[in-house]
């Protein structure tokens, strides 16, 4: 077993930053704030010789597993930091994540802390006594639960505010920010399946959407979109590339190219934001109509029954006026009156009408079962309106979506926001998101997934895209071969922790289906810079992944800033880091003060107060608040030399 650096005779650092968490997300953030931000770390995580009751020796196992990870992530850091002045990240134990733990790792003097565990009540407990601890503390909070979250940070603000009396609190340096590693990872997820999309960041009710095109032919100039994000490697386009690993192949991506390089650019794919359109919620979080069709009342045989007894009534309606030559609708009303056998016998009448009245007759025994199976299928259609649906004959072009946990419930909204068919394949019946499936009535197969005859009851054979995104490695794997034997050409996304598999896995899966989409994905990887980002006071809207690379979406307020502040919109592009996107025209009482917040919890009828397109020679005010989108490193950089850390400095 692989232990750790304990130094509790060590003091802190002041002004770093903690994170307390058991799992892939608190590696990555620790990872991430050390290499790409150059910032002190310390890193909580749970002990190994404290055993939690009923733990078990599964339970010892795990911890260790988690804490030789965590010496990787020690070793990553170190060789990948550009700054080899900031000291690699200092490692606690705790059995107990209480006061005295997060007072060793020296929550009172830290600028920052992060409660990444995956128990929403273990975080909400460390909140509150690291609030106690130090009132000015940013916190940022990882909670699945969304409106708890919110309660929680007006909260915690208000405890801030009310340690420093006579203070304006917006003058302090507190912020509570609850995020969900679900909700940050579901976009681009979601987007991996979406047809002509693979990308997608929500702004101020507005959805972005990057598509990634192929290189333009001899003579043709590649449409910019609205602005070019990314030029892809150089093996974008070769089915046996090094596209799943870090760099990319020969040449790796290059993101936030200028407008030159893009021109001189051949045989590259480029990543651009290509439109931009409002985001359609429905009431409720509801995707699906209130009115119930006929055809999930009455089977398919019951309506064929029905339309051949009604065309035999109908013929023999006409049959009896053309015979007898009474007015038609005398002659229907006889035909009615046989049918229910109301009418007298026709003694004494042509053979023509007995033998019409006859068949009347009978066509009316053989309406009472039909009528009957009618009232007793509709009676078990409405008593069974809130069970699962199976998924329909017919259906084609959808989404097959594997596992119902957390971020599966959350993809699963997400597409049903899009309007994208899905059917659902879950193991557990008592999964989180299996009331999502039955509320939005959406086609959902119980069972193993690695079992024969479950993906195929998924109609997997006629579906557009896998999303395997179960907790397991291994039943994502099966799932995506399976698949792909039943259907070569089926886009398939992979939900894969290790990324060192991930990345494994990417490279055979391209190799062996060419012409087939494959992306393995990491909801830590896509998580961790939103969670970095905030703890160094900054807006994270949301992350698009370029091949192995992430580019940030920030909203930044452009006051105290003098890589912003009185400069041009062109001169504070950075090629390569950082290009301002959009500007926030809203007056700055009226803005909403989270962009990345859905319609539905704010005004859905509230017009959004971007303005792209905006002129190079457009000069930025202190008053003004700009989207951008940037590198990891381009975004360190403005926070290094943002007001926020020229205060820290002058602290220090």
């Amino acid at each position: 077993m692989t232990t750790l650096p304990r130094q509790p005779q060590q003091a802190p650092p002041t002004g770093h930053m903690i994170v307390c968490g058991g799992d892939a997300l608190a590696e990555r953030l620790a990872a991430e704030l050390r290499a790409v931000y150059g910032e002190r770390v310390t890193v909580v995580v749970p002990s190994v010789r404290v055993a939690r009751p009923g733990a078990g020796p599964a339970g010892r196992a795990r911890a260790a597993t988690l804490l030789s990870r965590m010496q990787a992530v020690v070793n990553r850091t170190v060789s990948a930091a550009a700054d080899d002045s900031v000291p690699p990240p200092r490692v606690l134990e705790a059995p107990e994540l209480d006061e005295e733990a997060l007072a060793e790792a020296g929550v009172a003097d830290a600028a920052a802390l992060a409660l990444v565990h995956g128990d929403d009540e273990t975080n909400i407990r460390a909140a509150l006594a690291a609030r106690r601890l130090n009132p000015q503390l940013r916190l940022v909070i990882r909670l699945y639960n969304r409106k708890l979250g919110q309660h929680l940070e007006h909260l915690l603000d208000q405890a801030a505010a009310l340690s420093a009396p006579g203070v304006d609190p917006e003058a302090l340096d507190t912020t509570t920010t609850v995020l969900s590693d679900a909700d940050t990872a579901a976009p681009a997820l979601a987007a991996t399946a979406v047809a002509g999309t693979s990308k997608v960041v929500q702004a101020d009710g507005l959805l972005l959407r990057a598509v990634e095109r192929t290189p333009p032919g001899r003579g043709e100039v590649a449409d910019p979109g609205l602005c070019t994000l990314a030029l892809l490697s150089a093996t974008a386009n070769d089915p046996a590339g090094a596209e799943g690993s870090d760099v990319g192949g020969a040449e790796g991506p290059l993101l936030l190219p200028d407008e030159r390089t893009v021109a001189a650019a051949t045989g590259r794919g480029t990543v651009v934001l290509e439109a931009v359109s409002p985001t359609v919620a429905a009431p409720n979080g509801r995707t699906t109509s209130r009115r119930m069709p006929l055809s999930s009342l009455f089977s398919r045989r019951l309506r064929w029954s029905l339309a051949g007894l009604v065309t035999s009534v109908l013929a023999l309606a006409v049959a009896s006026w053309a015979t007898t030559g009474d007015h038609p609708l005398h002659a229907g009303y006889l035909t009615l009156l046989d049918l229910f056998a109301i009418d007298d016998p026709a003694i004494g009448e042509p053979l023509a009408r007995q033998l019409l009245q006859l068949l009347t007759g009978l066509a009316g025994l053989l309406l009472l079962p039909v009528l009957l199976a009618a009232v007793l299928e509709a009676l078990g259609t409405f008593r069974t309106a809130s069970a699962l649906r199976r998924p329909p004959r017919g259906l084609s072009g959808h989404v097959v979506l594997l596992g119902l946990g957390k971020i599966g419930t959350r993809v699963l909204a997400r597409l049903r926001e899009l309007g994208i068919p899905v059917v659902c394949v879950e193991e557990d019946p008592e999964a989180r998101g299996v009331a999502l499936a039955r509320r939005l009535r959406v086609p959902t197969v119980i069972g193993d997934v690695t079992q024969e005859g479950v993906l195929e009851a998924a109609k997997v054979h006629r579906a557009h895209a896998l999303l395997a995104l179960t907790s397991s490695d291994i039943t994502n794997l099966e799932a995506a071969l399976h698949a792909r034997s039943v259907k070569p050409d089926l886009r398939v996304a992979l939900r894969l922790f290790d990324d060192g598999f991930a990345t494994a896995v990417y490279r055979t899966l391209r190799s062996a289906h060419p012409r087939a989409l494959t992306r393995s994905r990491s909801v830590s990887t896509l998580a961790a810079p939103a969670f970095a980002g905030a703890m160094m006071g900054r807006q994270i809207l949301g992350a698009i992944p370029v091949e192995r690379s992430v580019l940030l979406f920030a909203a930044l307020d452009v006051a105290g800033h003098p890589l912003l502040d009185g400069r041009t919109v062109a001169d504070s592009f950075r090629a390569g880091s950082r290009r301002v996107i959009a500007l926030d025209a809203t007056a700055p009482s009226e803005r909403r003060p989270d962009l990345a917040a859905s319609p539905a919890d704010d005004d859905p009828d509230r017009p959004t107060g971007l303005v792209w397109d905006l002129h190079p020679g457009y000069v930025l005010r202190p008053e003004d608040r700009v989207v951008l989108a940037a590198t990891r490193q381009g975004l360190a950089e403005l926070l290094r030399h943002g007001p926020l850390a020229r205060t820290r400095a002058g602290d220090a």
